[in-house]
This record gives structure tokens, sequence and C-alpha cells, in this order.
């Protein structure tokens, strides 16, 4: 696997980091992968995966997100997307950064591999930008939190306006996750639910760029950006022909353990898309690609890109 990293430049000017794997053999490259990495990590953390899929004849690329790692930059902006449209403006990074995997792999099938909060930006992308995707693949999704959502919405809202929107926001820190560890008490560390495999959640629990509490601003940005994914109108955006394959831990609490899962699941199957697959593993948490049965995890999603090029 050849390994390397590229800059590029956001509409507003900020600077996107980037991961590169390519295949060692390059001019047999058969597809092209974006990934689109969850709140509170980072894209470094997918090598293992873009291993697996390089490997298999895949290009791999992966920014870092705004408020996230290198594009981050330091501790202090971590956790906050943008001063306004924080959310839109994400979204705009990955298709920025589409457009540079597709000049570098002219007419190849293209993919995006979305995880967690990744996979919320990945449907709001399909939804502006889905005619460029040959497949979508989303990983540890969550369904659509109602009058919960429109709760948290509010109160991130009024925590921003009291201690400005830069301001670290323990409330929704706590409302958000306060109760993903409940079903595995006693519990180890407070990251228990990320997977079953130990060593994977201390990693986490290690790496400077993964957890701590986001700011005021940062949950106004996504709970908006949920509110749109789980419009009916903006759902029906999303072309019809996508196939998209979804794939989740039985005990993901982000899934509310198959639950909202399932339940896009179906509102994808009801707004008209032909294609789309739901796999569950069984007693797996949130994070599958560091869960104990990874390598299974990586196989079936390879079979699914392989049966899609």
């Amino acid at each position: 696997m050849k390994k390397d990293s590229l800059t590029f430049k956001a509409a507003d000017g900020i600077d996107v980091f980037t991961y590169q794997w390519l295949p060692d053999d390059v001019s047999a490259v058969k597809g092209a992968v974006q990934i689109s990495h969850g709140m509170a990590e980072h894209a470094a953390r997918y090598e293992r995966f873009a291993e697996a899929l390089t490997k298999a004849g895949y290009a791999v690329y992966a920014n870092d997100h705004r408020g996230h790692g290198k594009t981050a930059g330091t501790q202090k902006n971590m956790g906050y997307f943008a001063d306004e449209n924080g959310w839109q403006k994400v979204v705009d990074d990955m298709h920025t950064l589409t457009g540079i995997i597709k000049k570098e792999n002219p007419g190849k099938p293209f993919f995006l591999f979305g995880h967690s909060m990744g996979s919320f930006l990945s449907r709001h992308y399909a939804m502006l930008y889905g005619s460029e995707l040959t497949g979508l693949i989303l990983s540890g999704t969550g369904g659509d939190p109602g009058i919960i959502g429109k709760i948290g919405i509010f109160v991130a809202r009024l925590d921003a306006k009291l201690h400005g929107k830069k301001a670290k926001s323990n409330i929704m820190n706590k409302l958000s996750f306060g109760a993903f560890n409940n079903a595995f008490k006693p519990n180890r560390t407070e990251y228990d639910w990320l997977s079953r495999d130990n060593a994977e959640v201390d990693k986490y629990i290690h790496d400077p760029w993964c957890g701590g509490v986001f700011t005021a601003g940062f949950f106004c940005d996504m709970l908006g950006g949920l509110g749109t994914i789980n419009g009916k109108e903006n759902i029906s955006k999303i072309p019809r022909n996508l196939p998209v394959y979804l794939f989740s831990g039985s005990k993901d609490p982000v899934g509310a353990n198959t639950k909202g899962v399932t339940q896009v699941y179906h509102t994808f199957k009801y707004a008209g898309i032909g294609d789309v697959t739901l796999k569950f593993y069984e007693d797996g948490r949130h994070e599958m690609l560091n869960e104990i049965n990874r390598e299974e995890v990586f196989q079936d999603t390879i079979g699914w890109l392989n049966r899609h090029v």
C-alpha cells in the first residue's frame, strides 16, 4: 500500500487535510472509496480498513473534517465546524475532495463510505450529489431522533446563546452520549460502547484527537443536519438507482440496537431506492471496523463493493 497525504482549500479558505492510500500497483485500481469519519475521531483511524481496500484494488481517500484531526490543527479548534452553516460546509468539503479523487481516478467507479456522524454527512451528500456516486456505504448510522432531536437543538441553541458557540457543551455531551454505556454495565471505561475489543477502546482513549466534549455550535450544526437528512422531501432527492449498503452492530446505541438502522433501511426503500442492503453483526457495538470480527466486516464490505464496480 502506498500512503500519502494532501491538503486542499475549502471554499472559505480553510485548509482540509486528507489521507490517500493507494494499491501498490496503481494501474490496477478498479474503483475509488472516499471515507467520511465520525465525530470525535479522525481519518487516520481508517488506515487498517484502507489497507484491506487497497489490497482489493481500491484507491482510498479520507479527509479530517473541520474541528477534527489535522484539519483542526490544534486541540483548541477541536469540536467546532464553523461560525455559520458549519454542517453544509463540511458536506461541501467532502464534495470538493470528490472532485480531486475523480481527477486522479478518471472513469473509475466511485463510492462514499460514512461512519456515524460521517454517515449522516454522507446521507446529506447523497441528497445533493448522489448522481456522482456508484454506491453509498453507511456504517453505524442512526434513525430519526424525532422530538428528542427538536428538544436537543433547542437546548444546544440556548447553550450557544448563553455561553457562545465555541463553548464546550457539557449538557449536550451528557444528553447525547450519557446513556450509551448503560447496556454494558459494569463498564470498564466510558467508551465501552465503541467496541468489544479492549485494546481498540484503549487506543481511542489515549488518542489526543479522539473523544472530548464538543462545542454548543457543533451540536447546533449536527442536530440541524439530522433534521435535514430525515426530512421526507430531502430523502426523495437521493437517486433511486443508487445502491446503498447499511451495516451496524446489533448492540450499537447510535443505531438504537438495530431499530434506528432498520428505520433508515425502510425509509430508503419507501423512497423508492431499489438496491438497499442491510447487515447486522450480532453483539457488535458502534465501531464495527474496530470490532473483534473486523476482518469479517472488511471482507463483507469489499464483497459488496466488488458486486457494484
